[in-house]
């Protein structure tokens, strides 16, 4: 198959499911940097991001022939690159999805931040923290969802959101 910008996204869905290498490469690299961004996000590290990545994009590729396009293909990919991330810090020893702070406080994000600091901020968050966060404000997941994904109670997804506004609230106070 000759492989152009013109080429479909069910052409290229096809050319992967008969193994076509260079259409299995095409499809990585139209979805890597996006992904590879919520697995840093979720794992909060780099190497454990690099592997997430790749152990879903071989999820992906092994999924594809099962793929009915009732949502689009991206939101397919990072369904599976969400849960591959989810499971590779699950591993780890560190994770604590109960991890909490005592504070209680309204959090009002207030003025202007910058996207860099608050990135940088996020990541400094405690693991729990950190994925919650990510997977219901960055991601967009419903706190229900947050539940079921990581094996916890919706009211400790609730939980986890608020103190990790509260904790960065505090980082930012400090910017």
């Amino acid at each position: 198959m000759t492989y152009t910008t013109s080429m479909t996204e069910v052409d290229l869905i096809q050319s992967c499911i008969a193994n076509d290498r260079l259409a299995q490469k095409r499809l990585y690299e139209k979805y890597k940097k996006a992904m590879y961004s919520t697995c840093y996000r979720i794992t909060g590290d780099f190497d454990l991001a690099q592997d997430a990545l790749q152990e879903g994009f071989i999820q992906v590729f092994r999924g594809l022939p099962k793929f009915r396009a009732e949502s689009t293909l991206g939101a397919w990919i990072k369904t599976i690159i969400v849960r591959a991330a989810i499971k590779k810090i699950k591993k780890e020893p560190k994770f604590d999805p109960l991890e909490y702070a005592n504070e209680k406080d309204y959090v009002d994000w207030g003025h202007y931040l910058d996207a860099e600091y608050l990135e940088k901020a996020i990541m400094l968050l405690p693991d729990g923290y950190r994925i919650v966060f990510t997977m219901i404000e960055i991601e967009g997941y419903a706190h229900k969802d947050v539940a079921a994904k990581l094996g916890i109670s919706e009211g400790t997804s609730k939980s986890q959101l608020y103190h990790a506004k509260r904790k960065l609230r505090t980082m930012i106070d400090r910017y």
